[in-house]
């Protein structure tokens, strides 16, 4: 009989996944926490009846999609009409300024799209799974995948300069599934090239 780890390691090991997940899906960092935390108070919760066989990254995924799901809902529940916006906070993402060509670009794809590559690339769910969380097919979801990463290859090309020296925009570009070009590690390369679901 196969024994559990402890939550406390669930936690270390997947919270950077779960992360990322609600970053792509929610857009704001303020949101992503509020799902991010709320994912793994109901795992806490449920954590006990899981079978020791379960895949728990896919577990995870799942339930971040459905409190990402509840934030969003909140959100809209809760919007005020205002004359003038506030400035937005600083966020968590901060010391990661780097990054926020990126998470702009992501943020700006369709919801389809966005959870699709979410789900897809930091979550690592099949297609099947994806398609059953964004009620689907596995079809529709791949090509919702397969337009997402188009479309932040594209944005995240226009932003590098012309001079070819390179940005990280252009760098987060080349690192984006299918980009033969960019790609060290070959996996999407061959991924693309089959159209095989891992």
């Amino acid at each position: 009989m196969e024994t559990k780890e402890p939550f406390e390691t669930l936690v270390t090991r997947h919270g950077p996944v779960v992360w990322r997940v609600c970053r792509a899906v929610l857009s704001t960092s303020a949101d992503a926490e509020d799902a991010w935390s709320e994912t793994f108070l109901a795992a806490l919760r449920a954590y006990p009846d899981l079978p020791a066989t379960a895949n728990v990254q896919a577990w995870l995924v799942t339930i971040a999609h459905r409190k990402a799901v509840d934030v969003v809902r909140a959100r809209c529940r809760a919007a005020v009409p205002v004359a003038t916006l506030p400035e937005p906070p600083a966020h968590r993402d901060a010391p990661h300024e780097h990054d926020s060509p990126l998470w702009a670009a992501v943020a700006a794809l369709p919801p389809k799209q966005r959870h699709a590559v979410a789900y897809r690339y930091l979550g690592g769910l099949p297609y099947r799974q994806i398609a059953e969380l964004l009620g689907g097919t596995p079809e529709a979801a791949r090509r919702a995948a397969s337009d997402g990463v188009a479309a932040l290859r594209k944005a995240l090309i226009t932003t590098a300069p012309a001079n070819g020296t390179g940005t990280r925009a252009g760098n987060h570009a080349k690192a984006l599934p299918g980009n033969r070009a960019g790609n060290r590690t070959g996996h999407h390369t061959q991924l693309d090239r089959t159209g095989e679901d891992r």
